[in-house]
C-alpha cells in the first residue's frame, strides 16, 4: 500500500489520500504526549480476553466500526487506539511512543531486488522502494515482537482489528502464536484494493483469519487471500433517511482527486443553477486546501451520512460514502476521474452512472438492492464476540 500510494502520487494520478499536516510546534507536542503516554496509557497493566483496535477516525467522537462490538465486550476487552494520527477515545491504551521509536532507527536503503527498476520500467516513474523497505521492516519485526508480548502477557483469545494492512505488526504478532484474528470492514473493497485484492487467492502471510463485511457485496467482490472467511454482519451506522431535497447534489471529495473534483462540482451547478450543489469535505481534508466556485456551496461541519440521508444526487469517485449513500436513498453519479474504476459493478448493475458530462446526472439511478453493500445489522457476528467475553 505504502509503494502504491507513492507511485500513484509520483506520477500525479493521485494526491495524498489522507494528507497529515504538523508544525513543528504540533511534533513536539506529540513527542511529548508519546513519553506521558508510557505511564498513563500503557496496555501491560489489568487482564483481558480481546483486544480491538480501532479506526483512527471518529465523525463527532463516534468510532463507529467497533461501537457495537466495544459495547458488546465490555470490560473484558483491552481497546488500543493510536493517538497518532487521531484522537484516541477516552479509556483506552496505546505504544505511541515505542511505535514512533521503533522506525526512528534504520538503514538509509537496502536491497529491493530489482523492483524500483522494474516499476519504472513498466511506469516512467522511480518509487524509492528500498528506502521503503529499509525503514518499515525493521519497525514491523521491533513492534511484532513487543506485541507478541502485549498478547502473552493477557492471553488474549481473539484480535479485532480494522484497517488491518496497515497493523500488519499487530495481525503478525497474532498469528505468530495461533491466536484468532478479525478484521471488520471499514471502506470500499475492490480488486483494485491492494489491502485485499490477491488475484488467485494465494496464501499470504500476516493476514486476518476472517473480514467481517457490511454487506455481501464485499465478500466476493475481490479474491482475499487463502483461508480468509467472510462474515456479514450489515452496519449499525447508518442513519434513517430523511425527507429528500430534490434540488440537493452531494459532492464527495477525496484527497486523491479533490482538485478535478471540485471542477466537476463547477460544472455541474453551471449547468442547471436550480441545483442546491454541497461539496463536502473529507475528514482528512482542511478548507484551505480548495478554491471553492460560486455555484458551489462548502460543507464541512456535521456528519455526511446525515446530509445524505436528506439528498437526492451524490457524485463521487471511488469513496465510500457513496455506497451509503445507495443506502440512504441517493441517486448516485460516479465522476469519470482515476479510480472510478471502484465503482465499475455497481455502474454494470444499475445502481449508478459513470458521469462524463454534467447532463448525465439526470439519468443517475436510485439503487434496487441497497441491502447488498449494507445490510440490517445481524447479530450473527456481535454473538461471537458475546461468547468471549
Amino acid at each position: 500500500m505504502r509503494v502504491f500510494h507513492e507511485l500513484t502520487r509520483r506520477t500525479g494520478i493521485h494526491g495524498a489520500p489522507h494528507p497529515v499536516r504538523r508544525t513543528p510546534y504540533d511534533k513536539a507536542a506529540l513527542v511529548a504526549k508519546h513519553v506521558a503516554g508510557i505511564v498513563t496509557r500503557s496496555p501491560f497493566p489489568g487482564r483481558y480476553d480481546a483486544l480491538v483496535v480501532p479506526h483512527p477516525r471518529k465523525p463527532n467522537g463516534v468510532e463507529i466500526y467497533t461501537d457495537v462490538l466495544r459495547a458488546s465486550l465490555g470490560d473484558r476487552a483491552l481497546i488500543l487506539d493510536s493517538g497518532i494520527n487521531g484522537t484516541p477515545l477516552p479509556g483506552s491504551k496505546n505504544l505511541d511512543f515505542f511505535t514512533s521509536a521503533a522506525g526512528a532507527i534504520h538503514p538509509r536503503t537496502t536491497d529491493d531486488r530489482g523492483i524500483s527498476q522494474a516499476l519504472q520500467q513498466i511506469t516512467g516513474v522511480r518509487v524509492p522502494v528500498g528506502a521503503i523497505l529499509a525503514r518499515e521492516v525493521p519497525k514491523h519485526l521491533r513492534l511484532r515482537a513487543l506485541y507478541r508480548s502485549l498478547l502473552k502477557r493477557h492471553r488474549i483469545k481473539t484480535v479485532y482489528v480494522v484497517v488491518a494492512y496497515f497493523h500488519q505488526h499487530i495481525v503478525g504478532a497474532a498469528r505468530d502464536l495461533g491466536i484468532r484474528v478479525v478484521e471488520l470492514q471499514h471502506g470500499a473493497i475492490s480488486p483494485f484494493h491492494l489491502g485485499y485484492s490477491y488475484p488467485g487467492r494465494p496464501t499470504v502471510a500476516d493476514q486476518p483469519d476472517e473480514l467481517w463485511c457490511f454487506g455481501s457485496y464485499w465478500t466476493d467482490v475481490a479474491d482475499l487471500p487463502a483461508g480468509m472467511r467472510t462474515e456479514v454482519i450489515g452496519a449499525t451506522f447508518l442513519p434513517t433517511p430523511g425527507p429528500k431535497d430534490p434540488r440537493r447534489v452531494v459532492f464527495l471529495s477525496q484527497g486523491t482527486v479533490g482538485a478535478e473534483l471540485v471542477q466537476v462540482a463547477d460544472a455541474v451547478a453551471k449547468e442547471d443553477p436550480s441545483l442546491d450543489v454541497v461539496y463536502r469535505l473529507h475528514p482528512s481534508e482542511r478548507p484551505e486546501d480548495y478554491t471553492i466556485p460560486s455555484g458551489v456551496q462548502l460543507s464541512t461541519g456535521g456528519s455526511t451520512l446525515d446530509l445524505l440521508a436528506t439528498a437526492t444526487y451524490q457524485v463521487g469517485v471511488s469513496t465510500t460514502a457513496l455506497f451509503e449513500g445507495m443506502a440512504l436513498g441517493c441517486r448516485t453519479a460516479v465522476a469519470d476521474l482515476p479510480g472510478h474504476e471502484y465503482l465499475a459493478p455497481a455502474i454494470a448493475r444499475g445502481h449508478a452512472v459513470l458521469l462524463s458530462q454534467p447532463s448525465d446526472l439526470s439519468s443517475a439511478p436510485l439503487c434496487p438492492t441497497p441491502d447488498i453493500y449494507y445490510a440490517p445489522a445481524r447479530r450473527v457476528g456481535l454473538g461471537l464476540a458475546a461468547e468471549e467475553a
